[in-house]
């Protein structure tokens, strides 16, 4: 896994923050046992400071990182459905072919996996937009590929074609 920079780390507590709610998404990480303070978060910027001192930018195994990889796992995959991660699954595999043992890019496929990378995220930023797919991509990638993700532009949302697309579309962002 990647290490997360402290923007980004601070961006997806804010993502999580405005799906649930500063306070719910706050109580739920108490519930989680991710937090020990019955205070209220003052603002996401704040509970984010909290979040990295914790779990060290989420490389430290303790229930807050447990807590927030679940929050956000689950988040991601309630909007991409069943389909569009059998869809990444397979995209996954064709990255994961390009890497060796010690999970560096292989000289000789440098070039396709530029491309890989691009379609998972076209696909992955059709159903949960495209900041929220470069920030899971980058949570779940080795760090060879984050950074190669990182010096790539943003895929812009919708280029993605699928069957899955065209039979239904994105779901809007809860009320």
């Amino acid at each position: 896994m990647a290490n997360l920079k402290v923007e980004e780390f601070n961006k997806i507590i804010e993502c999580l923050s405005e799906d649930h709610g500063l306070q719910r998404f706050r109580d739920k990480l108490v519930r989680l046992n991710a937090l020990v303070t019955r205070r209220k978060a003052v603002s996401a910027t704040r509970l984010a400071t909290q979040l990295y001192t914790l779990t060290g930018g989420l490389r430290r195994e303790v229930p807050a990182t447990v807590a927030i990889h679940s929050l956000w796992a689950e988040q991601v995959n309630e909007r991409l459905g069943e389909d569009g991660e059998k869809e990444l699954e397979g995209i996954a595999e064709q990255i994961n072919e390009c890497l060796g043992d010690d999970d560096e890019i292989i000289p000789d496929k440098a070039d396709d996996i530029g491309g890989h990378i691009r379609r998972y995220e076209e696909r992955l930023a059709a159903s949960i937009g495209p900041d929220r797919a470069r920030l899971d991509m980058i949570l779940k990638a080795v760090p060879e590929v984050a950074d190669r993700l990182r010096e790539m532009p943003a895929a812009a949302p919708g280029k993605a074609e699928s069957a899955s697309e065209s039979a239904a579309p994105a779901p809007d962002a809860d009320p």
